[in-house]
């Protein structure tokens, strides 16, 4: 595997995706992120393992189709995203609420 600079790594996470099906997966060791869509799962695996100090066995990819919008009689798009599900080997977790 290439090695990447650890400050490129970083960027390519955006953001942890918090919402009722995310949350179901915690329970399985699983976590959702949002990341730069042109990463790829190799990149994101070593992102979340240098991140966040853990052993991720998988990571999932998927890039939800754009929803439509409309703002009077102008038609466009919202921006497309794309969403890893990462799962961590047993033992291991990410706290994503470090104060709750």
């Amino acid at each position: 595997m290439i090695e990447q600079d650890p400050r490129k790594l970083a960027d390519l996470v955006l953001r942890p995706i918090v919402t009722e099906k995310a949350t179901m997966l915690l329970e399985q060791n699983q976590y959702v992120f949002e990341v730069v869509p042109k990463a790829t799962k190799p990149e994101i695996k070593a992102a979340i393992q240098s991140l966040f100090d853990v052993k991720v066995i998988s990571v999932n990819t998927l890039r939800p189709p754009r929803k439509q919008r409309r703002v009077g009689k102008f038609l466009g798009y919202k921006p497309q995203y794309k969403r890893a599900i990462v799962t961590l080997s047993p033992g291991d977790s990410i706290t994503l609420f470090p104060e709750v």
